[in-house]
């Protein structure tokens, strides 16, 4: 997100306070955004992550934002608004986004999918509108055994069917494969499957889903709100923290289930409960469902012909044209950027 760019932005360049060793548990102000508390901005920026050598990584690129001409980012210009243009004084951000509504470019040889595809969409096609939660949670978060278990008892609880994604681990990680109650299975019987691999972009349209159970990922977030999908919050860390904010208190899609690693907490069956209660038939899913839809009509809006995304990527298509072919590459560049200095293009 963009929102997540300008934090790592201005932690880079030091232009406003973040949490520190000494004083961890400070908010942090980031202009054109809503406040975010200490466990809210990318965990990766945070001193108690154990994950600094990815800090270290991501900051790196921001070194060579003073050498590109854009920064083309997966978002969409009415997303985002306000941080887009505010950024936009830095570097000159054009949003592209969502991009996996671009068509597949077709391909007899190369196959991208990693996992055979179950048989959730025949699944889901068998059951009544907005009745079904889809749990994926990305192809690296893991959870803590005792987190699976309360969220399977508060499936139980609830009776709301469920599509859920458990990728086994890689066998390198050495972890465990996850296991289920007893009896669970037994219990739920076809009011649930569990799959290891699901299209989600086809499930998230499906008319079946009522919510999402996500790790607020980015890509899922732009799927989510695309497709019109209310989410249930439960990040774990880096981005995925900052988009929760974004999910529940700006987009207003989502029931925030979880604060991150920095809670190092295991959510009880109750409140998981809750939680998938209050996005499909409390008081505030109509609200998350009308709010989703509207996303999901500024998404389409975006990338339809002359929409904000389409009309930034084809201004990158122009200049990239210009450049290959221009004599005079700094007029072209100056007329594009409007004074931005530049040689490359960075994607985030």
């Amino acid at each position: 997100s963009c929102a997540c760019f300008a934090a790592y932005y201005h932690y880079n360049h030091g232009l406003v306070t973040f949490p520190t060793e000494t004083d961890p548990e400070i908010d942090v102000q980031l202009p054109s955004m809503p406040l975010l508390k200490h466990d809210e901005v990318p965990s990766f920026l945070h001193p108690s992550t154990p994950f600094a050598y990815l800090k270290t990584a991501i900051l790196g690129q921001f070194k060579k934002l003073d050498k590109q001409f854009c920064v083309l980012m997966d978002t969409f210009q009415e997303l985002e608004p306000e941080i887009v243009e505010y950024m936009s004084k830095f570097c000159l951000i054009k949003t592209v986004g969502p991009l996996f509504k671009y068509p597949e470019v077709p391909n007899n040889t190369i196959r991208c999918d990693i996992m055979k595809p179950d048989d959730c969409i025949e699944w889901l096609d068998s059951k009544p509108a907005a009745s079904v939660i889809y749990i994926s949670f990305g192809t690296i978060v893991y959870l803590k055994q005792e987190q699976v278990d309360e969220i399977a008892e508060a499936l139980l609880a609830t009776g709301i069917s469920y599509l859920w994604v458990m990728k086994p681990p890689a066998k390198e990680s050495g972890l465990p494969i996850h296991t289920l109650p007893e009896g669970f299975l037994e219990k739920v019987g076809d009011n649930g499957k569990i799959v290891q691999w699901s299209p989600q972009d086809k499930v998230l349209i499906h008319p079946s889903v009522s919510c999402f159970v996500s790790h607020c990922g980015w890509n899922s977030t732009m799927e989510a709100l695309s497709c019109g999908v209310p989410i249930v919050a439960f990040p774990q860390w880096g981005d995925q923290v900052t988009d929760a904010v974004y999910l529940v208190d700006v987009f207003k899609t989502g029931v925030r289930m979880g604060r991150g690693e920095a809670e190092n907490k295991i959510i009880p069956k109750e409140e998981v409960a809750k939680c998938f209660v209050e996005a499909t038939v409390g008081p505030k899913a109509k609200d998350l469902k009308r709010n989703a839809l509207k996303w999901k009509a500024a998404a389409e809006a975006a990338m339809a012909g002359g929409g904000s995304s389409d009309r930034n990527i084809q201004a990158f298509i122009n200049e990239v044209r210009r450049r290959c072919t221009s004599t005079d590459n700094d007029a072209a560049t100056m007329n594009f950027v409007n004074k931005h200095s530049p040689t490359e293009v960075e994607i985030v």
